[in-house]
């Protein structure tokens, strides 16, 4: 057993001594208010002849009744007041009652915290945040409350992040004035017949109000900070625009939408393509692009089907051809036409912000009340020596080309570069892929990375997983090392798919001073406000998901919130997030992976049906993966879903219905599901869920029940 264990046992051991000393010993009668009364004179002359002896007596007393968090502060306050008078009193209350409370504040931080942050960290994330910014007011808006029990206040705040500091000098001022009334009353302690008759209705309603008083600093606090913010700029007394959004992606066609939905006068500028990535370099020609990959994967295993098997060739300028034709199909749900047509002001060039409240665009400067910063993503490119002397491509040069790789490079096996990898090897091409992980998709559960692990290789990638990129040399040639070895990897074109990186540079946020965040990304708090109280932000600009529907569902705060602060905001809520990487067979995820969940410290159940078991996916010769649930221990609560299957992305929605509005694997079970479809592993995921925790004890009544009428026994 290591020291601080040993240390943890000790304060435990200590603590449960108090305890019970304090009631064998029947300690809590000299804590009434009648043995007060009975013993004032003789404490009174007492205090008269040793008065420090019995200041230093009574504070020790306080501190220990406080730590130990035991009934009795009010009579133990009253006695402060009787005995030392008003001033020495309320000083004497004040210190121990603040030293007590931060020594059993202290004590449950050491024995208690690490297990509950580590348990349930990402879960008080939010929360931690909070008290990292405002906890000194939330907790001094709890003290001045004598509603709240102050020892229930200690043992919580200990749990959170705040400062043992910021909690002692916030608990002494906001038990403060609770402690005057009290010593106050100790004073008079003839008059006092019983504890409840120090705290009136009134003057309970009085701290209540003197509770929001903190909140009141806060929101002056803010008021003051946001003049600061504003310095050295005037705001317009009127505005050209209740919205401006800049960035005509996902993000910022979901903020005009709404804006426009509401009737508020909304610009919209972009300065490239409408849609934004999604729709030109991203999702749309991505997956049209996999899906004539797929075509010509399945065309290969025809014979299983007992058709003739013919391969078939690959016209790449005609793939490519049908990617654009996707596009053009779309384009109009995006188009400037159809918003033009809902109210907005669609402006196709250029934006700069010149003050939180100005936008310079096409040589003019139009105002806003409020404005919406959705400038989206680009593809990282690595700092790689030689890359520059290379006509590489990324995500949004991909759709350029006219001609099938012979040989193609991928570097970097995240979602993108899986994707495109398995693709392309599935058009024909030889494709290395160059990762730096030891194992594909390190976010996903294990059995998800090595499902698409051994699907790539099927299809002829050539995985170098554990290799770290080193140079680029003669522009046509991948330099890697694992293990002190060095691999060259000849190419005809090389892919960087090594992630994104918010697009924050070009538009003004420097010269106006927008905060950015440690990952170079605009800073955002929960409402979706940068530092600018009036200027938010939404989508890849921000994170913390790169992901369309999650950039639309920020989207919804970013502009609701613009249009109606300061009279009501809404939180983004990212509890429930659902993620699809589209590569055969899909991986579905929503919620924990069954890692994140052991690393909190929470007590689980993992439930897997395999796939191989499901009867659409035998008839479609697709027998392969998984349904992955995370549930809590004994409950049929969702924690975490993964799904590995060819329709993963199709078969999630249900569990993200059911972990959004809290419904159970016993609702899913219930649930009729068409036969034979993917959705019913999903149903069959939730039997053996119901299987493993199927009541043992009442099956066998069950089964004496029926044996009785069968008329049999034994």
């Amino acid at each position: 057993m290591n020291s601080r264990a040993v240390l943890k046992l000790l304060v435990i051991a200590l603590f449960a001594a108090g305890l019970v000393a304090f009631f064998v010993f029947d300690l809590g009668q000299y804590l009434s208010l009648e043995e007060l009364r009975q013993r004032r004179d003789q404490l009174q002359a007492f205090t008269e002849d040793h008065l420090l002896l019995m200041l230093a007596i009574y504070m020790l007393a306080y501190i220990v009744m406080a730590a130990l968090s035991i009934p009795g502060a009010a009579v133990l306050t009253l006695a402060g007041g009787a005995l030392f008078g008003v001033l020495i009193g309320t000083v004497a209350v004040s210190f121990a009652s603040t030293i007590g409370a931060t020594l059993v504040f202290l004590a449950a931080r050491f024995l208690f915290k690490d297990s509950v942050q580590r348990r349930f960290g990402k879960r008080l994330d939010t929360i931690n945040r909070g008290v990292e910014k405002d906890g000194a007011f939330y907790l001094l808006a709890l003290r001045l409350v004598p509603l709240f029990p102050f020892w229930l206040i200690n043992l919580v705040m200990a749990l959170t992040t705040i400062r043992t500091w910021t909690f002692f000098w916030v608990s002494q001022i906001g038990m403060l004035p609770a402690t005057v009334v009290y010593v106050n009353a100790g004073t008079q302690l003839a008059r006092v017949d019983s504890v409840g008759d120090v705290l009136s209705i009134e003057l309970i309603g009085a701290f209540a109000l003197l509770g929001l008083l903190p909140l009141i600093l806060r929101w002056t606090l803010r008021l003051i900070e946001n003049r600061r913010v504003y310095k050295g700029y005037r705001k317009p007394k009127r505005f050209d625009y209740n919205l401006i959004v800049i960035g005509a992606g996902a993000a910022g066609l979901v903020s005009a939408y709404i804006g426009a939905t509401v009737k508020a006068r909304v610009a919209l500028i972009e300065k490239h393509a409408m849609g934004g990535d999604c729709l030109n370099t991203g999702c749309v020609p991505s997956k049209a692009l996999i899906r004539a990959a797929r075509l010509r994967s399945e065309t290969a295993r025809a014979d299983r089907f007992g058709l003739e098997a013919r391969s078939l060739t690959v016209d790449f300028k005609a793939v490519m051809a049908r990617v654009k034709d996707a596009i053009k199909r779309i384009e109009p749900h995006d188009s400037p036409e159809r918003y033009r047509g809902m109210g907005v002001d669609v402006i196709e060039s250029s934006a700069r912000l010149v003050s939180p409240w100005q936008v310079e665009v096409d040589g003019r400067v139009i105002t806003g009340k409020a404005i919406v910063l959705a400038s989206g993503a680009e593809p990282r490119v690595p700092d790689l020596p030689g890359l520059n002397q290379t006509d590489y491509l990324t995500s949004d040069t991909l759709w350029s080309l006219d001609a099938l790789p012979e040989r193609l490079v991928v570097l970097g096996a995240g979602p993108i570069g899986c994707e495109l990898s398995q693709a392309f090897a599935r058009l024909g091409s030889s494709v290395t892929v160059i990762e730096m992980a030891g194992h594909l998709l390190a976010q996903e559960e294990p059995e998800a990375g090595q499902a698409l692990t051994e699907a790539m290789k099927q299809d002829g990638v050539d995985l170098c997983l554990g290799h770290q990129a080193l140079r680029v040399e003669n522009g046509n040639t991948l330099v890697s090392e694992k293990d002190g070895q060095e691999f060259k990897h000849r190419f005809d074109r090389l892919l960087v798919a090594v992630g994104r990186q918010a697009r924050v540079s070009g538009f003004g946020l420097e010269a106006l001073g927008v905060r950015l965040d440690a990952s170079k990304r605009i800073e955002a708090d929960g409402f979706q406000r940068t530092n600018f109280p009036n200027i938010y932000v939404c989508g890849d600009a921000t994170g913390p998901f790169q992901f369309t529907h999650v950039a639309a569902h920020q989207a919804w705060s970013a502009a609701v919130n613009a249009l109606i602060s300061p009279f009501w905001s809404f939180k983004t809520d990212y509890r429930v997030i659902p993620r699809v990487t589209y590569t055969s067979p899909e991986i579905a995820r929503v919620g924990l992976t069954e890692a994140e969940a052991r690393e909190q410290d929470m007590d689980i159940q993992v439930t897997c049906y395999g796939i191989d078991d499901l009867d659409r996916a035998i008839a479609d010769d697709d027998a392969h993966g998984v349904v992955k649930v995370l549930t809590e221990q004994g409950k049929d609560r969702i924690l975490g879903v993964t799904i590995v299957a060819e329709h993963a992305g199709e078969m999630l929605p249900e569990f993200v219905l059911a972990m959004k509005h809290g419904l159970g694997l016993n609702k899913i079970l219930s649930t009729i599901h068409a036969y034979p479809t993917w959705a019913e592993a999903n149903k069959y995921a939730a039997g053996e869920w119901k299987k493993a925790n199927k009541p043992e004890a009442a099956l066998r009544w069950a089964e004496r029940f029926f044996r009785w009428r069968r008329g049999t026994s034994g």
